[in-house]
C-alpha cells in the first residue's frame, strides 16, 4: 500500500495557482512542491492500493507543520486513488478525449505500412537547440559571420594543436574555454574533424514569438537538430508548421514558416504540413486516412475538404478556449486531440485567418498607436532602454524620451504561455549582459538604441495581430 499525503508548495507556478499552493514547508530552502510518502509491504499480497491525502488550498509553511504535529497517522482521513489506463493517478480527466483523433504520437512516427496512420501528423520535431545560442543566433547577419567565424577558427586551431602539432597525440591539458564546447563539438574534436564556414548556413529562425533572428543552421554547431532538416531543408524550404508548447507552464499554440528555436514558448513540439525526403521530394505530412475520415464525417463538403483545410482546421481548434478549458488536464500530459466540430468550414476559415495573420505579423497594417517623444534637450541624463508594458493604462515605454499609448485591453487578452504577444517583443529586445565571457568581451555590440524604431513598428503590427486574434477567438462557439 502507498499512503501519500500532499503538502503541496510547488513555487515553479503563478498568479493563482501558485497562491493555491501556499507556502513549503521547507521555506525558501527549495521551490518544488513536497509529499510524504508511506510504503507499506505486505509479503504475499499481489497489486497495491493507494490512499492520498492532501492538506487544503492557500495554506502557510507554519500551518501546514501544525497539520503533521498534531494529527495522528490513524487519523487522517486517505481517499482512495485509482490510477487511469496511462497511469495518471492525480488531476484525472474525465472526458471523451480518448475517442478523439490523435493529432501525433511516438507510435505513428515510427511505425511503417498500415500501422503508421494512427494519427494526423506522422512527422513532428522538436525545435532547434544549439546549446550556444550567443554565438549562433543574431539580429544582423554580418554580426553572425563575424562570431561564427570566430568560433570555427578557434576550434580548427584547437583540432591542429591536439593532432597535427603532436603528431596525432592528445594533449593532455585541458581545452582553451574561450569558446563554448559541448557534447556534440567535443566529440568531433575527438575525431580530428574541421569545420568549415558556409554563408548558406545562415537562415532566418522564430527564436521566441514574433522575435525572429538569424541563426547558423549547422549540424556541428547545433547541438540537436532532431527532424528540423526534414521539415525545412538546408533550414531554407518552404513549409508551414504549428508549433505547441506541452505542459504544466501552459499549453500555447503559434504557427511559423521558419524554423523554431527549442524554447520557442517552451519545449515546442512542431507538426509540419509537409515533409521532405532524402533527395529534396515534398510529401504530404497529413495522410490520407485522416483525408478519408473528414470527408466520411462532412459528405456534403466532398472534395472541398483538403490537406491544407485540414491544417487550418486544427489550427482554429487548438485556439479554442472551450477546446482548451475541457481538455486542460490533457494538455499537460500528451498531444492534442482533434475532435469533429459541426461547420466545418468555419473552423477552417478562422484558422486560415489566424495563421495568416500569425505566419505574416510583420507585413500587417501597424494599429495606430499614438507616439509620444520628449525633447532630447529636456534632460541631460542618457537615453535609457525601459521597454515596459503598463497594461492598466495601456501604455507602453520604449525608453526615457518614447512611450506608445491607446494600446487597448484586447491586445493584452492574447498570451502565449508566459507572457502576452507584445510582451515577448518587449522582452526579446532588452539589453543584456552576454553570459559568454568571450561574447562579452568580443561581441556584446547588440544596443537597442539600433533597433528603437523597427521595435517599434513591431509592437504597432503585433498589437493588430494580437487584437484580430482575440476577434477571432471571440467569434469561437461559446
Amino acid at each position: 500500500e502507498i499512503y501519500a499525503i500532499d503538502l503541496k508548495g510547488n513555487a515553479r507556478t503563478s498568479g493563482e495557482r501558485r497562491r493555491r499552493e501556499g507556502g513549503n514547508v521547507f521555506s525558501d530552502q527549495i521551490r518544488v512542491g513536497v509529499a510524504i510518502y508511506f510504503l507499506v509491504r505486505k509479503e504475499g499480497e499481489k497489486g497495491c492500493r493507494i490512499w492520498y491525502n492532501a492538506v487544503e488550498d492557500y495554506v502557510p509553511a507554519e500551518d501546514k507543520k501544525a497539520y503533521l504535529h498534531d494529527n495522528q497517522f490513524a487519523d487522517l482521513k486517505f481517499q482512495p486513488i485509482h490510477p487511469d489506463k496511462t497511469h495518471n493517478w492525480l488531476n484525472l480527466a474525465e472526458s471523451d478525449w480518448d475517442e478523439l483523433i490523435p493529432i501525433a504520437s511516438k507510435e505513428a512516427k515510427t511505425r511503417k505500412g498500415a500501422e503508421e496512420q494512427r494519427a494526423i501528423f506522422k512527422l513532428f520535431s522538436l525545435g532547434v537547440v544549439t546549446n550556444r545560442d550567443e554565438w549562433v543566433y543574431s539580429e544582423a547577419e554580418n554580426e553572425l559571420q563575424e562570431k561564427v567565424r570566430y568560433l570555427i577558427g578557434f576550434y580548427n586551431a584547437e583540432v591542429i594543436r591536439r593532432f597535427v602539432s603532436t603528431e596525432g597525440k592528445d594533449l593532455s591539458d585541458g581545452m582553451n574555454n574561450a569558446i563554448k564546447w559541448t557534447r556534440a563539438v567535443k566529440k568531433d574534436l575527438i575525431t580530428g574533424k574541421k569545420y568549415e564556414f558556409e554563408a548558406a548556413k545562415i537562415i532566418d529562425c522564430l527564436y521566441r514569438p514574433f522575435a525572429k533572428r538569424k541563426l547558423y543552421f549547422d549540424h556541428g554547431l547545433n547541438e540537436m537538430q532532431y527532424r528540423m532538416p526534414a521539415i525545412f531543408p538546408a533550414g531554407k524550404g518552404k513549409n508551414l508548421i504549428i508549433c505547441m508548447n506541452i505542459g504544466d507552464r501552459g499549453f500555447s499554440v503559434l504557427g511559423s514558416k521558419y524554423p523554431v528555436d527549442l524554447h520557442f514558448t517552451g519545449d515546442s513540439q512542431c507538426l509540419p504540413l509537409y515533409a521532405y525526403g532524402e533527395t529534396g521530394e515534398r510529401m504530404d505530412n497529413i495522410s490520407d486516412l485522416v483525408l478519408r475520415l473528414f470527408r466520411e464525417r462532412f459528405p456534403d463538403l466532398g472534395s472541398r475538404i483538403t490537406k491544407d483545410r485540414i491544417f487550418h482546421y486544427i489550427y482554429a481548434v487548438l485556439h479554442n478556449p472551450v477546446y482548451r478549458h475541457k481538455y486542460a488536464v490533457n494538455l499537460k500530459r500528451e498531444f492534442p486531440r482533434i475532435p469533429f466540430y459541426d461547420d466545418f468550414e468555419k473552423w477552417a476559415e478562422w484558422g486560415r485567418q489566424l495563421m495568416d495573420l500569425h505566419l505574416n505579423y510583420e507585413q500587417v497594417e501597424p494599429y495606430k498607436l499614438t507616439r509620444e517623444d520628449k525633447d532630447p534637450q529636456s534632460t541631460r541624463k542618457a537615453i535609457v532602454p525601459r521597454l515596459i508594458a503598463r497594461k492598466e493604462t495601456g501604455e507602453i515605454e520604449i525608453d526615457t524620451l518614447t512611450t506608445l499609448r491607446g494600446v487597448p485591453p484586447e491586445a493584452w487578452d492574447y498570451r502565449l504561455v508566459t507572457y502576452t504577444a507584445l510582451e515577448w517583443v518587449l522582452e526579446r529586445y532588452k539589453e543584456r549582459k552576454p553570459k559568454d565571457p568571450t561574447i562579452r568581451e568580443k561581441f556584446n555590440t547588440y544596443r537597442f538604441a539600433d533597433y528603437k524604431e523597427h521595435v517599434i513598428d513591431l509592437l504597432r503590427r503585433v498589437c493588430t495581430v494580437s487584437v484580430e486574434t482575440t476577434k477571432i477567438v471571440h467569434e469561437m462557439p461559446k
